[in-house]
């Protein structure tokens, strides 16, 4: 008779200890000044790169905008700018498919790095698609990241996409996502897109955004996906990379507050340093546990 694998204490087998691996899960609201706030991102440390189509999995069983995976070890040949500091190799999924850069995940990376690894460290540093990425902790519960610029350039106006936004629109650009500019910040508010139209857009997503007047606010926004899987993105970091040089050039101003008026609402402090955009912003953790991975 063959012999089975003898079950452990903790009721697995040697078996299951060799082809899965149990890792940390923890939930973080970030760019969220309270708890169910902002935009709730999972991070998960991983001892070692596992396969994309296992992460993919993951990512889609956590089924939040984004899924943070990082691991210690950089890839061959990449240096860590500043042995001083941490470094991290830092990737992103939605529930459908990775992404070149991800804002609201990686300041949650660095709150639960912060948190739970380094509390005594100054700076994160962060290997990712989009080059070095560096997260700083100016104050208890505040985290700043450091990404790169995206200027957008002006393109005519779709008439499909102004029809499915279902309000006038005044003027559209290009960058990583398509981006529309509307009247004023209650047009974006009370906005009740065509969902399903937006998510079938050759293009990561559409960011429609307006004027601040007659909020605490320099410019309000909200983002609907379309490649990246998510149909409205709660906060968007790196839709503010995009919006940054936009509103700063229209605002004469580098410093500005924004509000993504999505139903769950965020803020970002924002600081315009041209080919860097400065994003300031809280992390409330809301979940920790442990997930169970395959090999």
């Amino acid at each position: 008779m063959q012999s089975q694998p003898v079950p452990t204490t903790s009721g697995e087998t040697e078996e299951s200890r060799r082809n899965f691996v149990k890792v940390p899960l923890v939930q973080i609201d970030a760019f969220a000044d309270a708890l169910f706030e902002g935009n709730p991102a999972a991070v998960m440390p991983l001892p070692e790169w596992l396969p994309d189509t296992v992460l993919q999995q993951a990512a889609t069983e956590n089924n939040l905008s984004e899924t943070a995976f990082l691991v210690k070890d950089l890839p061959v040949g990449i240096q860590t700018p500043d042995p001083a500091h941490p470094s991290y190799h830092l990737r992103w999924f939605t529930p459908a498919v990775e992404v070149d850069l991800c804002g609201h995940a990686t300041m949650a990376a660095a709150s639960y790095l912060f948190d739970d690894v380094h509390p005594q460290a100054e700076k994160l540093q962060f290997h990712t698609r989009s080059g070095w990425l560096t997260v700083t902790r100016p104050a208890e519960g505040q985290y700043t990241m450091d990404f790169p610029s995206e200027l957008p350039a002006p393109v005519a106006i779709d008439p499909d996409i102004a029809k499915a936004l279902g309000v006038p629109v005044s003027e559209a650009l290009k960058a990583t996502d398509h981006i529309y500019m509307v009247e004023d910040a209650q047009t974006v508010i009370d906005l009740a897109p065509d969902l399903a139209f937006l998510a079938s857009l050759p293009v990561r997503g559409t960011i429609v955004t307006a004027p601040g007047t007659g909020t605490d606010y320099d410019f309000v926004s909200r983002w609907f996906g379309a490649e990246a899987g998510v149909s409205e993105d709660p906060v968007t970091g790196s839709a503010h990379c995009q919006l940054a040089p936009l509103w700063a050039e229209r605002l004469g101003k580098q410093e500005m507050l924004a509000r993504q008026a999505s139903a769950r609402g965020g803020t970002v402090h924002i600081d315009f340093a041209g080919e860097r955009t400065i994003l300031t912003g809280r992390c409330v953790r809301f979940m920790e546990g442990t997930a169970t991975l395959p090999r």
